[in-house]
């Protein structure tokens, strides 16, 4: 299946479901307690973010695509402290705040990237504060493409059955995370996303792949879903359809530091991907991907549209390599994201040489990501006369992108990169032989945006014209 990244910006998405506050404090650890057997943690800095049902929307929101999210917090400090961090995020907030509980809060010590002890300070929502969500989840489905009920059996989500029917009758997909030991409730669901744990809790173990995906199309049957995804750690994901088809995802993961919130990660992502248009198969798959990346991180974390995208150009190895013009400022904008120094330069390249090659290994050195841009056949004739060039253009760019230091190349169908420089911007441009800056094409845009421009010579005596003239002089 090849993989391509949705228009997340054109995404609505309404979470709702158990909101709370994920608080770390990290420090180092060198000694045992004299008062008992425990570490000692020196606590040098701490960190707070939005958990449960508030992560998923913060995953949502990180993507580019509009996330609500109704929820009940304490009227207290966390409670505020979740609200402003999440409308931070561009997480529209819609809060039922109750005045005799606290927000439910997780406190997470960490040492040398290891948890040691959680605190959880909590009291379960009960089912007069589950009744305030209905009223708000009606008023925003008119303007969402997908519903996710996020269940961490506190107590907000009491009601499930109400917001599922209020979610078919106003014809939005509704997925969920599950929790507890009754599926019975979360009846009529597009999709239900239990870990394997949560899964077999209800069905009971499942000793081979062909029990699991049995067990699974009966629950599809007995709770009439959509589909059933679950999610099986070291194992990848196993999504069962309707019609009974099952698809076996393999894990992602290269390091696992904390699976923490991975399951939030991935059932955004599956709903965003869907919500913008993606079959629920390229969803999953870019689910998969994105529970790789989030799981190499320590605590809850979200997952970048630039990470997703990179990861996906990296799987498909188009992260280097030629490009179209598109695809290149698709690229670019990626690096840019991650901090990258983009280096632009531009020739025929008709005969490759030393020359060249000895210069795009000093230009690459001069940042981290470089552009060759590449004149198309016809404007090397212009440039060069009659006979040029020697290589059409699709070699040429073959030839050029098989080199270490280059990462992408592009051609170009005007006499000058000037059009191309426009639209990329980059950070340094760099040209090889004997000009002045001054000579340099588009030296005065590239600067006028405070960009560098620079000129590295050529070995003595490399050049592709001069090459072509020994030729022509041996025949």
């Amino acid at each position: 299946m090849k993989l391509d990244i949705p228009r997340f910006d054109k995404s609505r998405i309404l979470v709702v479901g158990d909101v709370m506050l994920d608080r770390y404090w990290h420090g180092g650890t060198s000694r045992i307690s004299p008062e008992a057997p425990v570490a000692v943690v020196r606590v040098q800095n701490t960190k707070d973010s939005p958990g449960g049902a508030g992560n998923v929307a913060l995953n949502i929101a990180a993507l580019g695509a509009a996330a609500s999210l109704v929820g009940i917090v304490g009227d207290d400090v966390p409670g505020k402290e979740l609200e402003t961090s999440l409308n931070a995020a561009g997480v529209f907030c819609n809060f039922h705040r109750t005045t005799d509980k606290p927000t439910i809060t997780k406190l997470r010590v960490i040492s040398r990237h290891q948890q040691l002890i959680r605190l959880d300070f909590e009291e379960a929502f009960d089912e007069a504060d589950a009744s305030h969500l209905s009223a708000r989840v009606g008023e925003l489905l008119d303007s969402v493409d997908v519903m996710i009920l996020s269940d961490y059996n506190k107590g907000a989500l009491l009601r499930v059955q109400d917001l599922v029917g209020l979610a078919r009758k106003a014809s939005v997909p509704v997925m969920i995370d599950p929790k507890g030991e009754d599926f019975s409730i979360y009846r009529g669901a597009a999709l239900l996303k239990p870990n394997l744990h949560e899964f077999e809790t209800i069905v009971g173990p499942c000793s081979s792949e062909q029990e699991l995906v049995t067990k699974g199309q009966q629950m599809l049957r007995d709770l009439e879903l959509g589909a059933l995804l679950i999610t099986r750690g070291e194992n990848g994901m196993t999504l069962i359809r309707e019609d009974g088809s099952e698809q076996h995802f393999p894990a992602r993961a290269r390091d696992v530091f904390d699976v923490t919130g991975a399951g939030d990660t991935v059932i955004a992502v599956v709903a965003a991907s869907v919500a913008a248009g993606h079959s629920l198969s390229e969803a999953v798959a870019l689910a998969n991907i994105a529970a790789g990346l989030v799981v190499a991180k320590l605590g809850t974390a979200a997952i970048s549209g630039p990470e997703l995208r990179r990861e996906v150009q990296r799987d498909g190895g188009s992260d280097r390599g030629v490009m179209t013009r598109q695809q290149l400022l698709l690229a670019v904008a990626d690096a840019r994201a991650h901090g990258e120094k983009i280096v632009f330069t531009n020739g025929c390249f008709d005969i490759i040489h030393a020359g060249h090659v000895g210069y795009l290994k000093e230009a690459k050195r001069q940042g981290d990501r470089l552009i060759v841009a590449i004149n198309d056949d016809q404007s090397v004739t212009r440039l060069k006369g009659k006979g040029r060039p020697i290589n059409p253009v699709d070699r040429r760019m073959a030839v050029v992108s098989g080199l270490e230091s280059v990462d992408w190349v592009v051609s170009f169908t005007e006499d000058t990169p000037e059009t191309l420089l426009q639209e990329i911007k980059p950070d340094l441009l760099i040209k090889g032989g004997d000009y002045g800056i001054n000579e340099v094409v588009g030296s005065s845009f590239v600067e006028s945006y405070g960009g560098r421009v620079k000129v590295l010579a050529f070995l003595d005596n490399c050049s592709t014209s001069a090459i072509v003239s020994k030729i022509q002089d041996d025949l």
